[in-house]
């Protein structure tokens, strides 16, 4: 080894040595390592890279589960004190009676569990100080894990949700699951819009757009069996049709006919310079509608319109 190399290498103090050779012992450490040692080994030098693919990304999978389990003990478990004093319309309340649980939350990453001191007192729910600072949510789903399997709801059925975010992450979750998730978070959707102030519009275009599509219904347990023979215009099958229609302001795109053209048949990848990005939606506005029960979502701020 020449001197420049050695010269080059960096020197670290003995303290944070020490401090090296001690979290090697941890969990995380430790499922790494072996992670590393099985990337190397002669049986995984002669596995197709896919199948190093799904192998690596399970077990990388579990190795940042142990570090966001090593992150929580970290936190503590909320303990503030012997009591815990709480200011209510009535007066000031103590929570003196303490008591040390766990619980199982799940997140992107597996299964993880919270240790947390919770406060309690005749008449009243329990406190946890530690549920609060995390921002842990009611259900046992983290906020994370819970936005990325409505976000894939919205644009899939139930089931295919459900199978690509197991897929992704790692994690199972029910079907029922997921429906009470999208319900929970409608709730929200008037008061979000509502909330929200519009943009100064500087487009001249006004676009409207309206689309329909059938969507199978499901229906309860305690529903009468369907009769033998359909009655005049009854339809064989259990759909209804769902209208969802958008309305926003736009900039005018003006382009050649050839850069029409290569837009629709994309004959070779436009580049920044000849196919400049579109101009961007501005103020857009959703409305849906399923026939027969009139629900509407809509993300206006006026109020809702009661005619069919």
């Amino acid at each position: 080894m020449s001197t420049a190399t050695v010269a080059s290498l960096p020197c670290f103090p003995a303290s944070q040595l020490r401090i090296v050779e001690a979290n090697s012992t941890t969990p995380a450490a430790h499922e790494f390592a072996l992670l590393e040692t099985w990337l190397g080994s002669s049986s995984a030098l002669e596995l197709p890279l896919h199948q190093i693919e799904c192998r690596q990304q399970d077990r990388g999978r579990e190795l940042q589960r142990l570090l966001l389990q090593a992150h929580l003990q970290q936190r503590g478990q909320g303990d503030v004190g012997p009591a815990l004093c709480v200011q209510r319309e009535g007066g000031e309340q103590r929570y003196t009676h303490r008591r040390l649980g766990t619980r199982s939350v799940k997140t992107v990453f597996g299964t993880v569990q919270v240790v947390r001191m919770g406060y309690s007192r005749t008449g009243a729910s329990s406190i946890y100080p530690l549920d609060q600072t995390l921002v842990l949510p009611a259900r046992s789903f983290s906020y994370e894990l819970q936005r990325r399997l409505i976000k894939t709801a919205v644009q899939n059925p139930f089931h295919e949700s459900v199978a690509a975010t197991a897929d992704l992450t790692g994690v199972a979750v029910c079907k029922r699951s997921l429906e009470e998730m999208l319900r929970d978070a409608s709730r929200d959707f008037d008061a979000f819009y509502q909330q929200r102030s519009p943009e100064t519009a500087t487009g001249a275009i006004l676009v409207a757009a309206v689309d329909g599509k059938g969507i199978p219904m499901v229906k309860p347990g305690s529903a009468p069996p369907p009769s033998v023979r359909r009655s005049k215009g009854q339809k064989a099958n259990r759909k209804r049709m769902a209208t969802v229609a958008t309305v926003f302001t736009r900039a005018p795109w003006v382009r050649t006919p050839q850069q029409v053209v290569e837009n629709l048949f994309r004959i070779r990848r436009p580049s920044a310079v000849d196919s400049p990005a579109p101009p961007r939606a501005e103020n857009k506005r959703c409305v849906g509608q399923s026939a027969q029960r009139q629900d509407r979502r809509h993300s206006g701020s006026g109020p809702r319109d009661p005619t069919p």
